[in-house]
């Protein structure tokens, strides 16, 4: 089990480049995937293993996407190329935009979308995904994990049936981490 957590973590790389977050207006994410790898482009879709019934009865673990409607695409190119590749596709998307700013794409930072990607670790067994609108409602203080497995990563530190977790939002998804909250400290209290 801890082998497989490092083999994902290993396979996880900041490279200093953005990311978008694209949502579909199909069911065929892995269409929308296979586009884009086609093109060049690195994309990242966040997956969890679901329990299926075979027809003989056996359980199965099965590796499913969390959000049938969302991915993550890496940016390789200029905007206006990228606006370009995105109209010019089959498959019918919209990459999320500023809320202040309808004509312009909204950039995930590197540093924020590569602990992300760290969090989607399908072996993690104690998280929870939810959307972002109800991430937004939960308080919490912006903290930095010091300690633990999760040490290094930023987030805010919210309460759920009586645990607590380490939230990330990303436009579309949130994820949150079972944490314990003497392993944080708060942002401000960071480098004491």
């Amino acid at each position: 089990m801890e082998d497989k957590k490092e083999k994902y973590a290993n396979s996880i790389v900041d490279d200093n480049k953005d990311w978008y977050a694209i949502r579909l207006y199909t069911v065929k994410q892995e269409d929308a995937d296979t586009f884009f790898t086609e093109n060049g482009i690195e994309t990242f879709i966040p997956k969890q293993y679901v329990a299926e019934e075979s027809k003989q009865g056996k359980v199965h673990n099965k590796l499913k996407p969390v959000v049938r409607n969302i991915i993550f695409v890496k940016k390789t190119m200029e905007e206006a190329c990228f606006k370009r590749l995105v109209y010019e596709a089959d498959i019918k998307m919209s990459v999320y935009t500023k809320p202040d700013n309808n004509n312009e794409y909204y950039t995930i930072p590197h540093e924020q979308m590569y602990e992300f990607r760290l969090m989607c670790n399908p072996e993690i067994e104690l998280r929870k995904f939810i959307p972002t609108e109800e991430a937004r409602l939960k308080a919490g203080d912006e903290v930095f994990v010091k300690y633990g497995p999760l040490r290094g990563m930023k987030g805010r530190l919210v309460r759920s049936s009586k645990k607590y977790y380490l939230l990330k939002e990303i436009p579309g998804i949130s994820i949150m981490l079972k944490v314990s909250r003497w392993c944080c400290v708060p942002t401000n209290e960071m480098y004491k």
